[in-house]
């Protein structure tokens, strides 16, 4: 009899284990055991310089418990392919962060991170070996920034045996048109004497032809998805150089030296594929690292948040829910270019999943929004406040109107 009891209570044990935590495509589901009855799924970006994404999930699991005692929830944190798209990612995927020597932006040595999705999957982030970031103001000068430790970072993921990567672009310091990255995996770009040009982008308008014969075997194994959310061309007034030269350190002269120069390799890249780079959205990302990964690499360019999202299986994670809770730090007219709450609201959409949005303020134009699945929104603060009183109270703000939301909820007043 004892023994019959015992077996029965170690199932019992076994089940209500399950039920706290089970693990599906490699999520942590977290489930109550007494009963609850609405499912949720909390999936929110960080609140840039303000709240963390998982300290963000925290606030939300203590405000479903006030309200409705059990729930069930799922638990992720958000990117968009911008900053911090690697380190989330590769947490919600329980992958490795890994440290590899690179060149920085003046070529002066430092490690780079990328994410060790799995044992066939990376993605990497531009910025994070050559972003604006590293570069002081005063400092910043796009003629003589180079992309060299992007494709460092690229030939030790391929030099570990990785062939899927997924490459997050923009945020850079450099105006090079990918040409220092490529130099890296072995490109060659000539003078008219035939000498190697530099991989700065000072060097653009000196090139004359491309060698390709040396390029690192490797690169023809691998896909590269490439992340990108802007359409701008290589040139022209919205391309590269005269869109985001500026913030790079550009000055008035200094652009339209760069503009010459990116325009002269334009057509040398005319030249050697046979293919007008201005034509490819998203070919002056990053600088023009986007054309350069394009031809070079043959990426494909896709929405950094539907690549994150396709990375999560976020889509599986919809079964069962009741709604998605999601936010960021602003919504506004910003948020339709491929934001979080819009790659989200987007999939919600098409399977009638309310999808309710908790952010820090709210801008000029994120009503917008409502037509692409976002049922309703919430703003933690006055638009008004300074910034010193909203990271003041950032947590108490946040979890009263978390809790405000939640009843609204439980009162039927959101569907």
């Amino acid at each position: 009899t004892h023994y019959v009891v015992n077996r029965w209570l170690m199932m019992l044990l076994s089940i209500t284990f399950l039920m706290r935590k089970t693990v599906e495509n490699d999520i942590i589901i977290k489930t109550s055991t007494a009963g609850g009855y609405m499912k949720f799924l909390f999936a929110p970006d960080s609140f840039k310089g303000t709240m963390s994404a998982i300290n963000i999930n925290r606030l939300l699991r203590h405000a479903t418990h006030r309200v409705f005692g059990s729930v069930e929830y799922i638990d992720v944190t958000m990117a968009d392919g911008g900053e911090g798209t690697v380190e989330t990612v590769t947490r919600n995927l329980r992958g490795s962060i890994m440290y590899v020597p690179t060149h920085g932006p003046y070529m002066k040595r430092r490690e780079a991170k990328f994410g060790l999705v799995n044992q066939k999957e990376a993605i990497l982030e531009v910025a994070e070996a050559v972003g604006l970031a590293l570069v002081p103001q005063e400092k910043r000068d796009p003629r003589y920034t180079s992309s060299y430790g992007v494709g460092e970072l690229i030939a030790h993921i391929l030099d570990d045996g990785i062939r899927d990567i997924k490459i997050a672009i923009g945020g850079t310091s450099t105006n090079d048109g990918g040409i220092g990255a490529m130099q890296a995996l072995g490109v060659r770009f000539l003078d008219k004497d035939g000498n190697e040009v530099k991989g700065i982008g000072d060097s653009l308008k000196d090139i004359v032809t491309i060698d390709t014969s040396r390029m690192n075997p490797l690169v023809q194994e691998a896909k590269f998805t490439i992340m990108c959310d802007v359409d701008n061309p290589l040139c022209g007034p919205n391309g590269a150089t005269m869109c985001y030269g500026k913030q790079k350190g550009g000055t008035v002269e200094v652009l339209e030296e760069l503009e010459r120069g990116m325009e002269n390799y334009r057509q040398v890249l005319l030249k050697t594929f046979g293919k007008d780079v201005n034509e490819i959205p998203g070919s002056g990302a990053a600088g023009g690292i986007g054309a350069a990964f394009s031809l070079f690499l043959i990426g494909e360019m896709k929405s950094g948040i539907e690549v994150v999202m396709d990375l999560m299986n976020f889509d599986q994670m919809l079964d069962g829910v009741d709604y998605v809770i999601s936010g960021e730090g602003r919504a506004d007219a910003q948020t339709l270019h491929g934001k979080v709450l819009y790659g989200i609201g987007r999939h919600c959409k098409e399977r009638n999943i309310p999808v309710i949005a908790i952010c820090g303020c709210l801008g000029d134009g994120y009503e917008a929004l409502y037509e692409h699945g976002i049922t309703k929104f919430y703003a933690t603060t006055d638009k008004e406040l300074c910034e010193k009183e909203i990271l003041a109270n950032a947590n108490d703000n946040f979890m009263s109107t978390a809790v405000r939301m939640f009843e609204d909820i439980k009162n039927g007043k959101i569907s």
